[in-house]
């Protein structure tokens, strides 16, 4: 797989959102004095003194002020608008790619992913491995035929959340870890609530105990592709662009992939595994598992909460993952590598926009405020 040249890569056109016109603004008030009928003089009306003012016009500081506020009223409407307009702003291009037929039939699914983990009880930063609570992936989709703009990811309500119990990433073939979806359908103020954010509650025995926020590790682009008899998970970092201590403590490489197997919720989990119940498949989901145990993952498996799940490591990369398929190379289709390589470029062009720092970029495409979170760990 060729590597990309991002130097090379051409910059994407920020798009720009028009915002309409503001409406006109509402005159002065008109100020109308009844006249007092009752003993008026029946002698001719005295002529009006130069100082009077006609009472069906404003006067000229009546006409300066409601000028004031006409404008006022519009600067903050087109404010308005264009905060509305960046807030439903998304850089994801659907259909985008000029041939959508090209795309790879290999893969099922692809987006962008992130890496997080939470420390253990009273612990905010932790200084080892052994001082996490849990790992996380986070996987919030797009259309296969999708391209990437500028700005940030966008909320479509469609983000999965999954728990890693081991802490770390598989490695090897001999690493087979089984993890489950804790969130599917997610819309990003529900991760903030239910998942970014810290915690303290009051326990009979210990008093106050905090959860601590969760720490983003890494952010890319990923592709769930199917080879044949096995389904793969396969990643490109886009942040932090060199790995740190943190990174590789977790298992994470600039490039990896995963062997990853749906667990059949009818045959009971492994005694160790810290496992929640079972996920709550329609029929037409469970008859696809026949008598099997585990079958290759399908991208709807992970649209139930609590579906769980194999990962098994790669140790050879994304090479089998992105291996190209004899069908899509008779049909002149893009190689599953190029187009993740294509995907992870336009990523890393549109985060350089978002902020200076990785966390800000990560928080921006959340849309919570990266102060208020702790910062992307490289370091124990």
């Amino acid at each position: 797989m060729a590597p990309t040249t991002r130097e090379a890569s051409k910059k994407e056109e920020k798009a720009t959102d028009a915002a309409p016109p503001a409406s006109e603004a509402e005159p002065g008030s008109k100020h109308r004095v009844d006249p007092d009928t009752e003993g008026a003089s029946e002698s001719p009306k005295a002529k009006r003194t130069k100082t009077e003012t006609t009472d069906d016009k404003p006067t000229k500081k009546e006409a300066v002020e409601a000028k004031d506020v006409g404008a006022e009223a519009e600067k903050t409407e087109v404010q308005d608008n264009k905060k509305a307009a960046q807030d439903d702003k998304s850089a994801v291009e659907p259909h985008g790619r000029e041939d959508s037929e090209a795309v790879p039939s290999s893969i099922l699914e692809k987006g962008i992913i992130y890496f997080f983990f939470r420390g253990r009880v009273n612990i905010d930063e932790p200084s080892a491995v052994n001082e996490i609570a849990r790992s996380y992936i986070l996987l919030r989709p797009i259309e296969k035929d999708a391209k990437l703009g500028s700005g940030p990811i966008g909320d479509a309500g469609n983000s999965r959340l999954c728990a890693i119990p081991k802490k770390t990433l598989p490695q090897t073939g001999k690493d087979r870890w089984i993890s489950f979806v804790e969130k599917t359908g997610a819309s990003f103020q529900q991760l903030k609530d239910e998942f970014l954010t810290s915690n303290d509650y009051e326990t009979k025995t210990a008093g106050t105990r905090h959860t601590p926020a969760a720490t983003p590790i890494a952010e890319g682009v990923y592709a769930i592709t199917s080879t044949g008899s096995d389904s793969h998970l396969a990643y490109i970092l886009t942040l932090p662009e060199e790995l740190g201590e943190v990174q590789k403590e977790i298992g994470l490489k600039p490039k990896g992939s995963f062997i990853i197997s749906t667990k059949n919720p009818q045959y009971p989990p492994p005694n160790n595994a810290r496992l929640p119940k079972g996920p709550e498949y329609p029929e037409e989901v469970l008859k696809e598992f026949r008598s099997l145990r585990w079958m290759s993952t399908l991208p709807k498996h992970l649209d139930y909460v609590n579906t769980q799940f194999l990962l098994v490591g790669e140790s050879s990369g994304v090479e089998k993952a992105l291996e190209p398929q004899k069908a899509d190379e008779k049909e002149n289709k893009e190689e599953p590598a190029e187009e993740l390589e294509k995907l992870e470029e336009e990523d890393f062009q549109r985060l350089k926009g978002l902020s200076d720092d990785d966390s800000g970029r990560i928080f921006a495409d959340l849309k919570v405020n990266a102060d208020d979170y702790p910062k992307l760990q490289t370091t124990f």
